[in-house]
């Protein structure tokens, strides 16, 4: 821990302590609806493809809003490459750092970081920082580029850098250059000013604490809570047997071969720390699925935290204490500099589920079965005359299963966390196509004691010749697998029906779609978990009448109807 003279302060007053901790997670938490409430595209408005946090003076996550787990994690190490640039201490009023560069500290081009100083009587006490994923910042292809050669063709690159919102922005040159270098400046400019709102109303909460309680007591406060997560955190690590686990998972392929991309970690627990490393993960590959290091980070921590731990422990710095990540340079999971890395949470859901798989041997109790667990992100992008619309949503599935009880059906995956867009606000926004059938896929939750939760699909018909279509989705070759005898979830299907035929699409493509065709995705269900033969006669006959499964199915599975 830094020596920034918080050791010479008394104890906080364990009610002052409270009131600040509790009012740093409630501001942080407002950040995130001022965030979403404040934006423009539907990947942020209705999916919430977003996050924020407050940090301490030294950038240390100490709150943050439960949004997006995969934006989160090392948010501490994107504000690090921006401090390595400008120290905190050379910042002044108005200043912000900004940076998207998946090489130095970012994830990937589309989640543009912000980090906004809070000065209190001209000292800095804090930071506000939020993250966008945003709709398009320019590259090959309108809303995604599944086929960009390097990291340079999938947007626009923001180093570590500071500006200043008057001088820079608010129709400043940074302002203008990026509008100039996109293809829906009105939503994506719009965005960003949702961006520097969320961190205005942090800023503000953060000034409202140092003047009731004084900076010194908010500094400490910060420094508890911190430790707090901590402590707990080590203390359910140390209930642990202390060994060597491993676990492995592949995402389906790279879009260019049948090949597995085969993600490997070896999880070890030794008293109250763990380090999880992924030698033996397959060598990084020419298209989008490289997954930059601090997202590889982010999916082992959400998958530790998630799985050991109890949700009611704040995920702030202190959790990250205890945790250890490596892989080897030029993997999959940590790739060198220029490869592509749009789709990166691809890997980093095979990341996730390998170290579940891993933990599965020490705590069979906490870990649920493999799920959905993939972005199925779809663009569908129409240029008339002057202006695009870029469509963009990201698209849940059937969660694993668990011991206690069956997956949730149709909701996204753990480290992404976006929400549904309501096809009303589709209609309202887009006019080159239409959402004409939108449901769960029976059938697709694998079989068990409790049943995996079930896949979702949506389908299209699109009103505009000369529209573009651009995906990239997983899980349509190789299953979510069940755990304790549980069966396989259903798989991803992406189908295009022209002229009354029906064709299956690469689950990474991209292609031309006219007038009158109809676009179709169908989701991965979840793992089961548990023998089949375990499962109630009720729930059987519960899942047949509702629809989750048919007769057919049932009498496959269960050799029964109820």
């Amino acid at each position: 821990m830094p020596d920034d003279g918080i050791t010479a302060l008394t104890a906080l007053d364990p009610v002052d302590y409270a009131v600040i901790s509790q009012s740093l997670t409630a501001a942080a938490r407002e950040m995130g609806v001022k965030l979403i409430r404040s934006s423009y595209s539907n990947i942020v408005r209705e999916a919430q493809d977003a996050s924020a946090a407050l940090f301490d003076r030294h950038g240390n996550v100490v709150a943050q809003a439960e949004l997006i787990p995969m934006q989160l994690g090392p948010m501490s190490d994107t504000f690090a490459a921006c401090a390595a640039v400008v120290p905190p201490s050379e910042l002044r009023p108005g200043d912000f750092y900004i940076n998207n560069d998946p090489y130095k500290g970012g994830q990937h081009l589309q989640d543009v970081f912000i980090f906004s100083p809070i000065f209190v009587d001209g000292a800095l006490v804090g930071f506000a920082g939020s993250v966008s994923h945003h709709l398009d910042l320019g590259g090959g292809n309108p809303g995604l580029t599944p086929d960009a050669a390097d990291v340079h063709a999938e947007g626009l690159i923001f180093p570590p850098s500071v500006y200043n919102l008057d001088r820079d922005w608010n129709g400043g040159p940074l302002q203008r250059l990026i509008a100039a270098n996109i293809r829906a400046p009105e939503q994506t400019i719009g965005d960003f000013y949702a961006q520097f709102a969320a961190n205005a109303i942090g800023a503000e909460r953060v000034a409202q604490l140092c003047r009731r309680y004084g900076a010194a007591k908010l500094e400490r406060a910060m420094a508890d809570l911190i430790e707090y997560s901590e402590r707990r955190f080590r203390a359910a690590l140390a209930a642990l047997p202390d060994g060597d686990y491993y676990g492995e998972d592949a995402v389906d392929d790279d879009g260019l071969s049948d090949t597995p991309l085969t993600v490997r970690a070896k999880v070890s627990i030794r008293g109250d720390r763990i380090s999880v490393d992924y030698d033996g993960t397959c060598p990084q590959v020419r298209r989008n699925l490289n997954c930059p290091f601090a997202s590889t980070v982010s999916a082992t921590l959400a998958a530790v935290k998630s799985a050991l731990t109890s949700p009611d422990i704040p995920f702030n710095e202190g959790v990250k204490r205890a945790v250890t990540v490596s892989a080897p340079k030029g993997c999959l999971v940590n790739p060198h500099y220029p490869a592509p890395v749009r789709a990166r949470m691809l890997s980093a859901y095979r990341c996730f589920d390998a170290v579940l798989r891993a933990l599965s041997e020490v705590a069979p109790d906490k870990v649920v079965a493999s799920g959905n667990d993939s972005t199925h992100s779809l663009a569908i992008s129409h240029l008339g005359g002057e202006k695009y619309r870029v469509y963009l949503e990201i698209y849940g599935g059937g969660f694993g299963a668990s011991p206690r009880v069956d997956g949730c059906d149709g909701v996204d995956s753990a480290l992404s966390n976006c929400t549904n867009t309501p096809v009303e606000a589709t209609d309202m926004d887009f006019d080159h196509f239409r959402v004409i059938g939108y449901g769960l896929v029976p059938d697709s939750g694998g079989a068990g004691r409790r049943r995996g939760g079930l896949g979702l699909w949506r389908r299209f018909e699109v009103l505009k010749d000369e529209t573009n279509f651009a995906c990239y989705s997983d899980r349509s070759r190789i299953a979510p697998w069940g755990l304790r005898g549980g069966e396989e979830g259903g798989c991803t299907r992406i189908e295009l029906t022209r002229d009354g035929e029906t064709t299956v699409l690469p689950s990474k493509t991209k292609t031309e779609l006219r007038r009158g065709d109809v676009l179709t995705i169908y989701t991965a269900g979840g793992g089961g978990y548990g023998p089949p033969s375990e499962r109630e006669g009720a729930r059987i006959a519960s899942d047949i009448r509702d629809g989750y499964v048919t007769a057919q199915a049932a009498m496959a599975a269960y050799g029964r109807t109820g």
